[in-house]
């Protein structure tokens, strides 16, 4: 999955490089919709193999794995701001498996989505 840990040095490389942080602040405008690499690459307006290699070499994760955990981190919040369905949740950040989602999920708190639920929304 990659590093899910928060990462001072990426947020330096958003700032450093405008197309990065146009790409940040669209993709947490638009986290909910399907982001595929070619149009994270025509957004920073580079061919996509070179934004791959541009995005890992400057940030420290591909893009995915970014997109990913900016989408777990949008779960989280909806996770403690109300009791939708776990399921709900996950379709609702931009996961079209529930699957992914969980994995995910896990591979980036250490827990699963209803044990979090259940640590910030006890009965």
């Amino acid at each position: 999955m990659g590093d899910c840990r928060p990462n001072d040095i990426r947020d330096a490389a958003f700032a450093y490089y405008p197309h990065l942080g146009r790409l940040a602040a669209y993709c947490k405008e638009h986290y909910d919709e399907d982001i595929c690499l070619q149009r994270a690459a025509n957004i920073v307006g580079l061919e996509r193999t070179y934004f791959c290699t541009f995005f890992h070499q400057k940030v420290g994760v591909c893009f995915s794995c970014w997109l990913a955990v900016l989408r777990i981190d949008n779960a989280k919040g909806r996770i403690r701001a109300n009791n939708r369905s776990i399921s709900n949740i996950a379709h609702e950040v931009g996961f079209n498996s529930l699957a992914t989602f969980r994995r995910t999920f896990k591979s980036c708190t250490g827990k699963t989505a209803s044990q979090y639920k259940n640590q910030v929304r006890p009965c």
